[in-house]
């Protein structure tokens, strides 16, 4: 089964975009080696076109759930995060089922825990 962890971002701070751009250096730098250690699957950054909205990309790291949650309490991580968020409006982070079989297994569960309540 497929977990992942969904990053979505907004627009660089006006003002620091030179920045924004070296923090998502260090940022592909960072799980490119982490991909290479096996701590991560792999990562997907997207970029999306205007569309009037907040969200103006972001990275999807695919990985073992237990192995992102250790991420996501990481240092480094952590880091980074604090340093995107100084540079990026509408930083986030979220846990992410992927694919038909951990997608089906997840609304299984969801309609399970909520079909006394219709």
């Amino acid at each position: 089964m497929a977990d992942g962890l969904f990053i979505g971002y907004g627009r660089a701070v006006h003002g620091r975009e030179e920045k924004a751009g070296m923090v998502f250096q260090e940022v592909i730098e960072y799980y490119t080696r982490l991909q290479q250690q096996g701590e991560i699957e792999s990562f997907e950054p997207v970029a999306l076109e205007l569309h009037g909205g907040d969200l103006e990309g972001f990275i999807l790291i695919r990985g073992e759930r237990e192995k992102l949650d250790r991420l996501r309490r990481n240092d480094e991580f952590m880091r980074l995060i604090v340093r995107g968020s100084a540079v990026v409006e509408h930083l986030g982070i979220v846990s992410a089922m992927i694919g038909i079989e951990r997608v089906g297994q997840f609304i299984q569960t969801a309609q399970g825990n909520t079909a006394d309540l219709t």
